[in-house]
């Protein structure tokens, strides 16, 4: 066989990747452990699946397993398993670069992050392999494709590069070998394998195993002890999830969660569920306490669940499972209705697993809505990690729009600042006489406690909420009625007033004045008296149904170079505010005065910064103030 060698080096950010690894990275060192275990099951299950439909993968009838052997003489811990393998360039692709996450993005976040939570970003932007140069200073890797008779052979010292060559192994599968550093000796000893087995990767269905020596008496007096050595599986390899609840502990489900996940920290929740009947399957789902990095990164919104077929997995994420709106949940599906040789596409269509989608949705919503009732503060949490992906649900899953609906929580004009209340509580809290549930969006509460279109709610007499994330207006749209009360905001169209005498004649008396203004002033649609201000002197106000000026700004910021999107507005003015009526009297006493377009023009630029929006032109705006503060300090 010819063999060719060649040396490669990483990317850039590569190197700058490896050197906080190898230096920084020294707290939770047996996660290389876990990770490089994790990466030989998934090989094995790899195999097992394609060897459904191709039978030359199974012409080696040895058990599928993953072995851990340790060499002291040449201070070398090595994984080997007998799963897909990979071929050269697959190994280039793996092993010279950062799986999807991207090197440069997990750099940037690795920075931004507290020293203490940098082995959990290891997981979860797919750099698990290159953890074992924490306790190496040298690895190699040995894997030969199933199907193919070479083999190649991977070098690294992390220091940026690598080195490929050709070489032979006597099967498919992978070898790493570890060349461990000279104070990493405790990675030789029986007992830290075992127990870090024990503790990240007693679920793997695989069996891990290891060559254990032991002795025994010498069978005659004065004589040597026997020493023989046997080979022993470490895990129990039974799938958790198919072990009945009262089988396993609380730190056994938390242990296969934190495998799983990629996640350090203890799920909130944890659901273990098993179906019998007409339809028979097995699931464990996971609720996370923590917002994973990646949560609203890339156009992904796939569910993270892995799908079994009588324990031989069949995807990783299989979107089907789940809806987008809760990718946050983790965990496995193992059925025995699924036939094992499904494709991809004739499993999008299967009856049988929209059954176990509607069931597994279920079950989450009344899991979340259990920790809603019983557990409020715990909840408050999850919803500060996970609301705004709920949220989603609104707009996408109409079939369960209703109960998704009880899961919304909101801060309002009548709660204290940080806590919320759910959506429910607050319409059975309103008065049957009042029809309308109002809103407002902004991008903080303390704004929009002190917006002037909240003015005409101070009384307290209704309640507005307060959306203040991105999602809030999209999802608002697609919330429709709540138990027969319609959603409005309250910047947008005219609010109901009182129909009296009083108020015709003053809206009388400023007609001719609110019809001329509108000729000095083209920015806006028209110019009305206002019934939703009590304080401030003017706001701007868009028709009922159109866009608001938050969103406009947030459509603009995603879109930079499109023109901004701009629904006209209207100048609402105070008819109570005495700048608004000393206004009325100067136009009124001389409609030629130059201080009425300097005043108008004012007022419509305090109601600009007012709807969080800029001045179009500050120093001309700041021109008029000081021409009406001279003119005033003349007097």
């Amino acid at each position: 066989m010819s063999k060719s060698t060649e040396t490669l080096e990483f990317k850039a950010e590569m190197n700058q990747l490896m050197d906080i690894i190898i230096h920084s990275l020294y707290s939770h060192k047996e996660v290389f452990l876990r990770e490089l275990l994790s990466n030989a099951a998934d090989a094995l299950d790899k195999v097992r699946f394609q060897a459904l439909t191709n039978s030359d993968l199974v012409a080696d009838d040895a058990p599928l397993k993953i072995k851990l052997a340790i060499d002291k003489t040449n201070n070398t811990l090595t994984i080997s398993d007998n799963g897909i393998g990979m071929s050269r360039t697959t190994i280039v692709d793996q092993l010279g670069t950062i799986a999807k996450s991207g090197t440069k993005e997990f750099l940037e976040t690795l920075k931004a992050s507290d020293e203490k939570d940098a082995p959990d970003l290891i997981g979860q932007f797919g750099v698990g392999f290159y953890a074992s140069f924490m306790v190496a200073d040298k690895v190699t890797v040995i894997s030969r494709l199933a199907g193919e008779t070479e083999a190649v052979k991977w070098t690294s010292e992390g220091r940026g590069q690598f080195t490929l060559e050709d070489t032979e192994r006597s099967g498919r599968g992978t070898d790493i070998v570890l060349h461990l550093k000279e104070d990493e000796s405790e990675w030789l000893q029986e007992w830290t394998l075992r127990s870090t087995v024990k503790k990240f990767s007693d679920y793997v269905e695989h069996a891990i195993v290891m060559d254990v020596e032991k002795e025994t008496p010498a069978p005659e007096e004065g004589g040597e002890p026997i020493k023989t050595v046997t080979e022993e599986q470490l895990n129990s390899s039974k799938a958790i999830w198919l072990r009945s609840r009262g089988e396993v502990q609380d730190e056994e489900y938390k242990d296969f969660y934190k495998a799983i996940s990629r996640d350090f920290g203890d799920p909130a929740r944890w659901i273990h569920y098993q179906a019998e009947g007409t339809l028979e399957f097995n699931t464990l789902l996971f609720i996370p306490q923590n917002k994973p990095l990646d949560l609203f990164q890339g156009d992904d919104r796939n569910s993270s669940l892995h799908l079994y077929v009588n324990r031989v997995q069949i995807m990783d994420d299989c979107e089907t499972l789940l809806p987008g709106w809760l990718r946050f949940v983790k965990g496995v599906v193992d059925s025995n209705d699924l036939p094992l040789n499904v494709s991809r596409e004739l499993l999008q269509e299967t009856r049988t697993l929209e059954k176990i989608r509607k069931v597994l949705i279920g079950r989450v919503l009344k899991t979340l809505g259990n920790m809603r009732d019983k557990s409020w503060d715990e909840y408050k949490t999850f919803w500060e990690n996970f609301g705004a992906v709920i949220k989603e649900g609104v707009g996408t899953d109409f079939a369960n729009r209703d109960k998704i609906r009880e899961l919304l929580i909101f801060e309002t004009s009548l709660t204290v600042a940080g806590e919320p209340t759910p959506l429910n509580k607050i319409n059975e809290n309103m008065s049957d006489e009042q029809d309308t549930l109002w809103y407002l969006v902004g991008e903080t509460r303390a704004q929009l406690e002190n917006s002037p279109y909240l003015e005409a709610f101070k009384d307290g007499s209704q309640e507005v909420l307060f959306l203040t994330e991105p999602i809030d207006e999209w999802m608002i749209q697609h919330l429709g009625e709540v138990e027969g009360k319609t959603l409005k905001a309250v910047d947008r169209g005219e609010l109901p007033a009182a129909d009296n005498e009083a108020l015709a004649k003053t809206r009388e008396a400023f007609k001719p004045f609110l019809e001329a203004m509108e000729g000095q002033l083209d920015a806006v649609k028209n110019i009305r008296l206002s019934s939703r201000l009590k304080k401030s002197a003017a706001c701007l106000v868009a028709d009922e149904g159109a866009m608001s000026s938050q969103m406009e700004r947030m459509m603009q910021a995603m879109n930079p170079d499109a023109p901004a999107p701009s629904a006209e507005r209207i100048l609402e003015l105070n008819p109570d505010h005495a700048a608004v009526t000393q206004l009325r009297s100067l136009y009124e006493a001389n409609n030629d005065d130059a201080r009425v377009g300097n005043c108008l023009r004012v007022l419509y630029d305090q109601a600009l910064i007012a709807e969080g929006n800029q001045i179009l032109d500050p120093a001309d705006f700041a021109e008029r103030i000081n021409q009406l503060m001279v003119s005033a300090l003349a007097k």
